[in-house]
């Protein structure tokens, strides 16, 4: 079981995932509405998994991605991203992602990947 963070600027959707998650193995241990958010939360809960959407105001999902890298080297972010966003997903990948899901996404795929990665 997976301790995990949702970081998405739409509380629809960080419903969704958390519902998704539920129903898994794994634990919703936080949430964030930014990348700021994200970054505060991620020194203070030290989640195995956080998975960050790509666009978000104040701080894009890439940016925080690349401090909570510099935070813990070995953290396991996976990007969520809208169709259409591929130069993201790459850059994001290079930035240290440990992989992406693509939206709109089905349950058993976003539990697949965090099960990779748990």
């Amino acid at each position: 079981m997976a301790r995990i963070m949702i970081v998405d600027d739409a509380a629809f959707m960080r419903i969704t995932i958390k519902n998704m998650l539920k129903r898994s193995s794994h634990e919703v241990v936080g949430e964030a509405e930014n990348g700021i958010v994200a970054i505060e939360r991620f020194k203070e809960l030290r989640p195995d998994i956080v998975t960050m959407d790509i666009t978000m105001p104040e701080m894009d999902g890439i940016t925080a991605l690349r401090e909570i890298v510099k935070i813990d080297p070995n953290a396991n972010v996976i990007m969520v991203s809208a169709m259409g966003q591929e130069a993201m997903v790459r850059e994001s990948i290079l930035s240290g992602a440990k992989g992406f899901i693509v939206k709109p996404f089905k349950e058993e795929g976003i539990i697949s990947a965090l099960d990779k990665l748990a």
